[in-house]
């Protein structure tokens, strides 16, 4: 992905903001995802065909991680490390809940269908948060 067109999905040119913002896009999303995870694990878990404390002990997870995710997105510099780590996880968790699916998880259509869902849109901002912060060096380079 250009510099361009990254620019423009983040709506600024400054590759400090671009990954800033693709950092707090998966907070925002990720904490969302967890919030929802706790408050409605019952009801949840019977429409995706999850156990409700597995849709619990994730909700605890990803509302931890989507924290420590925003923290990184609130440094004006974030440091490479931690971005790394951040994008690392995020295409763990995409393979992972794939192989799940494949393996492990007997859901329902829904719960198939958001597994994959959620597969790609983590996996989106895992290729997002690399192109940016690739960006970033190559203009600091």
């Amino acid at each position: 992905m250009s510099a361009t067109s990254l620019a423009s999905l983040a709506r600024t040119s400054d590759p400090q903001t671009v990954l800033r913002r693709f950092l707090a896009l998966d907070a925002v999303v990720t904490g969302a995802n967890g919030l929802a995870y706790l408050v409605a694990s019952g009801p949840l878990g019977r429409l995706l065909g999850v156990d409700r404390a597995l849709l619990l002990a994730l909700g605890a997870f990803l509302t931890v991680y989507a924290a420590a995710v925003g923290l990184l997105a609130s440094r004006a510099r974030p440091a490479a490390f931690p971005v790394r780590a951040v994008i690392e996880a995020n295409l763990a968790w995409a393979v992972l809940s794939l192989v799940a699916l494949l393996v492990w998880l007997t859901p329902t259509t829904a719960g198939a269908v958001w597994t994959v869902l959620q597969a790609l849109t983590v996996a989106g901002f895992a290729g997002l948060q690399y192109a940016a912060l690739k960006g970033r060096q190559d203009i600091s380079d």
